[in-house]
């Protein structure tokens, strides 16, 4: 049975979802102001991965996952560049779809845009209002009343005392408390702004995700999910903001993966080691990102290094050579391999142990190529198919061996590689062994490695 760590209540448990054999499930998206970094693609691939075993495991799943397109970030970007948010917004929608695809990232069934929910958010906050948990302040922003919401403050385990106790003065004395936040902020001159029975203006943050996840899940489901970084106050306050607005539970299960550091430090800009998707896909192969990413347990820190991606690159390496010149088979002799892989998952979805399993895949597939070929086929079509509820082992192996597909600036051609080869083995037939290994040497030194057998020399990358 499926077991989660729930952030709220600080323990593991068996999963047990509101409408027996489906789960609603809603994961806080990008917000599209730049190109996704690699914080995003921990989400995006941690929740790709529970989405897939969710699957797997029988239920039938909704899953949504919002994107933020207007807030103070993308207007302060869109005036930066002297363009219209808009405009920003769709480049970077596109770029971030872009990125998920190249990771392999399943679609979710919905894609909710906070400015396509401007009535939802609107008739939220009235409700809000009207159920003594809002304000309009006189500067026509509308604010949470933080006081108002006596379980403030337990998914993240902060006091509200403490909170206020430790809270900067505010410059603004449009609030009545300094914990109180925007649910509505009024019109600035040339800022995008939608009609509100308050005044004109857009929403906050933090009540875009309340009303497109109960518009589109209903007021109480069952997963909610996202970075560490988004536990306070972003879902801190949807939880105040939802319940607030409906009288009833709004999620039973909280899902956080950890923090992802560079270097042993805090990924920033200013630090100088922030690195987009983009650029790391410049240097590894998507399968290589996504097994960094999952090699570690998703609440774990996750800590970002050219060794780990380097060792996730021989990792896949020795599945694929596992893999090569197997011939097409249906899953078979792998039931204990199933088993532990199946356990290994529904225990938080520990993606290491589960990789693990891979592993010992590997070693027999290799054990038995020779001396029982049919068997050998058969598990190695068992360890394609556990991975690819990871997402992974789903290229050719001679492709994924080659570098297919890979970004590369250096490095001899595929046909270079081949004509080398050629001559080398024109070299060992004339017995000229000498010329034979300067070729061999020749080729290692590009990064080419040679594995002659029966069948001929085949070559890999790396």
């Amino acid at each position: 049975m499926l077991h989660i760590h729930n952030s709220l209540t600080r323990r593991k448990a068996p999963f047990q979802p509101i409408e027996p054999g489906k789960v609603r499930m809603y994961v806080c998206g990008m917000t599209v102001y730049d190109y996704c970094h690699l914080g995003h693609a921990r989400v995006l691939v941690v929740f790709d991965v529970i989405y897939r075993w969710l699957m797997r495991s029988g239920f039938e799943v909704t899953y949504v996952r919002n994107i933020t397109d207007i807030d103070d970030k993308i207007l302060a970007r869109a005036a930066e560049n002297g363009e219209a948010f808009g405009e920003l917004t769709e480049r970077f929608i596109g770029a971030m779809h872009e990125d998920a695809d190249a990771l392999g990232i399943l679609p979710p069934a919905d894609e909710p845009r906070a400015t396509a929910h401007i009535d939802e958010i609107v008739a939220m906050i009235q409700r809000l209002i009207e159920n003594g948990h809002a304000y309009a302040a006189d500067n026509g922003d509308v604010y949470y009343a933080v006081a108002s919401f006596p379980g403030y403050g337990r998914l993240s385990g902060k006091d509200p005392k403490d909170l206020r106790a430790g809270a900067r003065v505010e410059v603004d004395e449009a609030k009545r408390d300094p914990l109180d936040f925007a649910l509505w902020k009024a019109a600035k001159p040339g800022e995008p702004a939608w009609a509100a029975p308050w005044g004109e203006g857009r929403p906050g943050w933090h009540i875009e995700c309340s009303a497109m996840s109960t518009c589109r899940l209903g007021n109480h489901f069952d997963i909610h999910g996202g970075g560490a970084d988004l536990q306070f106050p972003h879902h801190e306050n949807e939880i105040a903001q939802s319940e607030g607005a409906t009288g009833e539970p709004f999620v039973n299960v909280w899902i956080h993966n950890g923090f992802v550091r560079v270097n042993d430090e805090k990924m920033s800009k200013s630090l100088g080691n922030f690195f987009t998707v983009r650029e790391i896909l410049e240097r590894y192969q998507p399968e290589e990102v996504r097994y960094f990413i999952l090699g570690s347990h998703y609440r774990s820190p996750l800590n970002y290094d050219d060794s780990q991606l380097d060792g996730a690159r021989a990792a896949l390496t020795r599945l694929y050579t596992a893999l090569r010149g197997l011939p097409a088979a249906e899953p078979a002799g792998g039931e204990q391999s199933r088993e532990r892989f199946t356990a290994a998952m529904d225990d938080d979805f520990n993606t290491p142990e589960a990789l693990a399993v891979l592993f010992d895949l590997a070693r027999e597939i290799n054990r038995l190529r020779d001396i029982d070929p049919p068997v050998a086929a058969g598990l190695g079509a068992e360890l394609r198919e556990l991975a690819g509820v990871l997402g992974l082992l789903e290229q050719d192996p001679d492709a994924y061996l080659r570098g297919e597909g890979a970004a590369r600036t250096s490095g001899p051609s595929d046909a270079e590689i081949e004509a080398l080869i050629a001559a080398r083995a024109e070299a060992r037939r004339a017995r000229d062994f000498a010329e034979a290994d300067r070729l061999r040497d020749q080729l290692q030194a590009a990064g080419i490695q040679l594995e002659d057998g029966a069948g001929g020399t085949t070559w890999r990358r790396g």
